[in-house]
């Protein structure tokens, strides 16, 4: 997920100081993404936080930032309108253009999905266009604010109560909403679109992602998100939305933008800065997440770490059999290996030596269960259990293992 998390800060169209951060991806940066947020929300909405960790996974480093007047950045909310929140898209894209690199991805979620596809002609460096649960009409966001509308039209001004907090909103937000007209931009736009929206969306229906693809030109892409909600409270509807993305746009990056699976040398296991436990793992070029389950705080986005000691142990012995088959030129079927992990008193290990046995407190016990597809005579299945205890996983797990631990400053 999101490895190296920085807090920035840039000025926005107005000059108000917005706050921003920026996940970076442990490794090489194969691209940077921009991400615009749904209305009135903020950068840190758990949805954007998991899309984003999602892409950073994958190499891609993603800047979020709070629209003027909304979360840590400063700003009147009651002085903005749509036109402010594309001017702000703009002001973020040239700040990664000088301090970084300009955005390859524009991502955009809700009213955020209508801005970044209003914006993403300006900005030339952008390859392709992501939304979720976006309007095709900007003006559909007025139908949130209720008879506070009439109001506003009539006095200049209304307070309007929006997902349990109250915004002021003037005239000239609703004059200026009513005057974009997004499908027109869409229409123009020369850029691949990727439109993800959930069918059971009762914030924004799913009409609006059909009219967002009958406007935008060829390559488009629509993947349904299911039962998820406007919001993708739910944290696998984020973290399948990021993956879709982050799939879908490595076909659009440069050609010499680094790989995502650019080997590194030993493991890397790195806090994601989301949940409690997660790590984000880097094994050569191969990236995953370490996580524990939610009942015990975690967010069980990937295996725990006794997980991957089980891991270990059965893909070496399936390795291992697999070798010894090929070496020997059995036809042995496809093999399955099941490991369990627990931990038991000493004195109740049926497989440990007097000795072992009389040790005191707890062992851990891997129980392992291979599976072979086919007949093997009982013959084959003692040889072939015979073979697994050879695997050097396992030798490693019953012998005395010596770590050496250095504590340094900075990355692994």
């Amino acid at each position: 997920m999101a490895l190296n998390p920085q807090r920035l800060q840039f000025p926005g169209h107005s000059g108000a100081t917005l706050a921003a951060r920026l996940d970076l991806p442990n490794g090489p940066v194969r691209a940077y993404a921009l991400f615009a947020h749904c209305f009135t929300c903020s950068k840190d909405l758990a949805g954007a936080r998991r899309i984003a960790a999602e892409l950073a996974r994958e190499g891609i480093a993603v800047l979020r930032f709070d629209f003027t007047g909304l979360g840590l950045s400063e700003g009147e909310f009651a002085s903005t309108n749509f036109s402010s929140n594309v001017a702000d898209l703009l002001s973020a894209a040239d700040y990664l253009r000088h301090h970084y690199e300009a955005p390859s991805l524009l991502i955009g979620h809700s009213l955020g999905g209508a801005a970044v596809l209003a914006v993403a002609g300006e900005i030339p460096e952008v390859r392709a266009v992501a939304t979720i649960g976006a309007p095709a009409d900007v003006a559909h966001v007025l139908k949130n604010f209720g008879t506070s509308l009439e109001e506003i039209d009539k006095n200049g001004e209304a307070d309007v109560d929006l997902a349990g907090r109250t915004f002021l909103i003037r005239k000239q937000f609703v004059e200026d909403t009513r005057a974009h007209r997004i499908k027109d931009a869409v229409g123009r736009l020369k850029k691949p679109i990727l439109i993800l929206h959930a069918p059971l969306d009762h914030t924004v229906g799913i009409e609006n992602a059909t009219e967002i693809f009958v406007a935008a030109r060829h390559p488009k892409s629509f993947i349904s998100l299911d039962k998820a909600d406007h919001l993708l409270t739910d944290a696998e509807d984020a973290a399948f939305a990021g993956r879709i993305i982050s799939e879908w746009l490595t076909r659009y990056l440069a050609a010499d933008a680094p790989q995502a699976t650019s080997p590194i040398e030993h493991v890397h296991v790195r806090e994601t800065g989301e949940g409690t436990f997660q790590n984000a793992v880097q094994a050569g070029g191969h990236r995953l997440f370490a996580d524990e389950p939610e009942s015990v705080g975690g967010l069980d986005s990937g295996p725990s770490p006794y997980d991957f000691l089980a891991i270990a142990l059965g893909a070496c012995t399936s390795m291992t059999l697999r070798l010894y088959a090929g070496h020997k030129q059995l036809a042995l079927g496809r093999i399955g290996v099941g490991v369990s992990h627990t931990k038991i008193h000493a004195k109740d290990c049926e497989e440990c030596t007097e000795l072992e046995r009389g040790r005191s407190g707890r062992i851990d016990r891997f129980e392992r269960v291979i599976s072979i597809d086919g007949d093997v005579s009982e013959e084959l299945r003692g040889k072939i259990a015979d073979i697994a205890d050879k695997c050097p996983v396992h030798r490693t797990l019953e012998a005395v293992a010596k770590i050496s631990t250095t504590v340094k400053r900075g990355s692994p």
